[in-house]
């Protein structure tokens, strides 16, 4: 006999869709073709492009979007590198108008990162609040990069953000997620009254198992670059990331057990039936 598990709803952000809840970055690989094929194997429908940091053409001459497949992902342009609230604006219209001329459905949002410090790469709140609002003003569906901190989440929706991206712990560091109390607590105060907000789990994820951990929390999704591009074997690392994410995601619909101090035997001791 075969058992159908129902099928998972899609991944919905503002106006976008899809039936993958990883979004991946395209940084940081040895070549364009290691980019490419790890993009392919991770089974993401939706990639990053630093929008300030990337350089379309590498020192080689070979173009970035010559690897990117355009019509099969959408593109969700980022202002990494961004320390002003002026520069983070300056640089998503940037991106929103390279877009446009790509005719990738992208051109409507963009990833915000307003970061406080080059050796933290911590978020910069105050900037991050005052971006957020200005870029959704201009019509922008806004997808905020933000710490773990449940009151600087929640103001970040009431300005008007689409999702809400807590950071596991910091960019690149590989540390996973450092609160998951925190992320839980993000996940109440964003989701109240409103289930279906989307939260992204974005920065620190170094393995497989810290996106199963970020999905097991309840987040929607988890965006990562470094922990694939940096990996000994990104390809293998790929396919890991795809399926942690995947259970995951199954195992939150599922419902874990509670956790309890002492053990609970898996027969019954005295000889009944479960259940009766």
């Amino acid at each position: 006999m075969t058992i159908q598990l129902t099928p998972d709803a899609p991944l919905v952000i503002g106006s976008h869709r899809f039936s993958s809840r990883l979004i991946v970055g395209t940084g940081k690989y040895a070549s364009y073709e290691a980019m490419q094929h790890a993009l392919d194997i991770s089974g993401t429908e939706c990639i990053t492009v630093a929008v300030r940091r990337e350089r379309l053409i590498d020192a080689a001459g070979k173009n970035l979007l010559d690897y990117i497949d355009t019509k099969r992902y959408t593109i969700l342009p980022n202002t990494a590198g961004c320390f002003t609230a002026d520069d983070a604006i300056r640089v998503a219209r940037l991106g929103r108008e390279i877009l446009k001329q790509m005719e990738n459905p992208g051109a409507d949002w963009v990833k915000l990162e307003v970061l406080g410090d080059k050796k933290t790469l911590l978020p910069d709140p105050v900037a991050t609040l005052e971006a957020t609002g200005k870029l959704v003003a201009d019509g922008f569906q806004v997808l905020v990069y933000t710490s773990d901190d449940p009151v600087m989440a929640r103001r970040l929706k009431e300005a008007g953000a689409t999702s809400v991206m807590p950071a596991g712990s910091p960019i690149g560091s590989g540390q996973g997620v450092l609160n998951p109390n925190a992320i839980r607590i993000c996940l109440e105060y964003l989701k109240d009254g409103d289930a279906d907000y989307p939260v992204i789990v974005d920065a620190g994820v170094g393995t497989a198992s810290d996106v199963t951990i970020a999905m097991e929390l309840g987040a929607d999704g988890v965006l990562l670059n470094t922990g694939i591009a940096h990996a000994k074997d990104p390809l293998c690392m790929a396919r890991a990331m795809q399926m942690a994410c995947e259970s995951g995601r199954l195992a939150c619909l599922a419902g874990r057990i509670p956790k309890k101090l002492y053990a609970t035997a898996s027969s019954p001791l005295d000889g009944t039936i479960a259940g009766e």
